[in-house]
């Protein structure tokens, strides 16, 4: 069986089973695991949605039962008889839906649609066409593209080049429908502490993304070994170059040595709403 991560032998075994993507379940799934100590690999089953996809999964559970430690199972399974199909099998089956609705539905006195998929956001029509648009604005404008379009963007991120720019742009526009574009500071920029030219009319948009020297050198040389590009000394030069950038033109800055995507995410969201707050930036759509 295929994993999402390479197997190992002392790894524990985890199940993700939903009736869609599985995209929340195995979030989740991260979410709780990661207060846990040892090594988990993840096989995502999605879009099971008949008995007889959940006796394929109740199948295969059976196997890996019978091959090693039995897996822990994540399941997002608004049908309560292919949720039932694999408990049959397995005790260590979470049901991520099942308690919450049903503890939800008392407090609020009212049922629960069951909707299998309901809790993305094609409900919202309007919401997703709005992150599809903020998606396709920030792919135009990566990695210095589409400097024409930065009076359109919500936020700018600026910083060396492998500093986490681009991810973290994907991921404000896909999971927030932010309008997020990046800029990468090049040789030329570090040349005077005045922001580049581009970006001089849109100071108020500007969020300033720098990293440990060390960890930026690690990331490049995979990328490049044994180039200049990927040297502790240019890393060390252009994180400092950067870091007296941000400081002289009073930018915000976050530094990403060790933090995920969504922690740098947080910070940015933070700041957006204290600006939004003080009346010096325009508001989160």
């Amino acid at each position: 069986m295929s994993g999402n991560e390479t197997e190992s032998v002392s790894a524990r075994p985890v199940l993700i089973v939903s009736d869609h993507t599985g995209i929340t379940a195995e979030s989740s799934a991260r979410s709780l695991l990661a207060h846990f100590g040892g090594l988990f690999t993840y096989h995502s089953r999605p879009f099971v949605t008949t008995a007889q996809l959940a006796e394929q999964v109740a199948g295969e559970l059976r196997q890996m039962q019978a091959e090693g430690p039995p897996p822990l199972v994540f399941a997002t399974l608004t049908n309560p008889e292919l949720l039932g199909t694999l408990q049959r099998v397995s005790a260590l089956v979470f049901d991520l839906l099942g308690e919450n609705l049903t503890r939800l539905e008392g407090i609020l006195g009212q049922p629960a649609i069951r909707q299998v998929g309901g809790h993305h956001d094609m409900r919202d029509p309007q919401q997703y066409l709005a992150r599809m648009d903020a998606l396709d604005f920030t792919l135009s404008t990566d990695d210095g593209v589409g400097k024409n379009r930065y009076s359109d963007a919500d936020i700018i991120l600026v910083g060396v080049s492998r500093v986490g720019k681009t991810p973290t742009s994907l991921f404000l526009a896909l999971q927030y429908g932010l309008r997020a574009s990046n800029y990468p500071l090049a040789d030329d920029d570090f040349a005077s502490t005045e922001l580049p030219v581009p970006l001089q009319p849109f100071q108020d948009r500007l969020y300033g993304l720098t990293i440990d020297a060390r960890r930026l050198h690690t990331i490049r040389t995979h990328r490049k070994p044994g180039s200049r590009y990927a040297s502790l000394e240019a890393c060390e030069f252009e994180v400092r170059r950067a870091e007296r950038l941000f400081q002289t033109q009073r930018l915000p800055m976050q530094n990403t040595t060790s933090a995920s995507i969504e922690e740098i995410a947080v910070g940015i969201l933070g700041y957006l709403k204290r600006q939004a707050q003080s009346g010096s930036a325009f508001p989160l759509p």
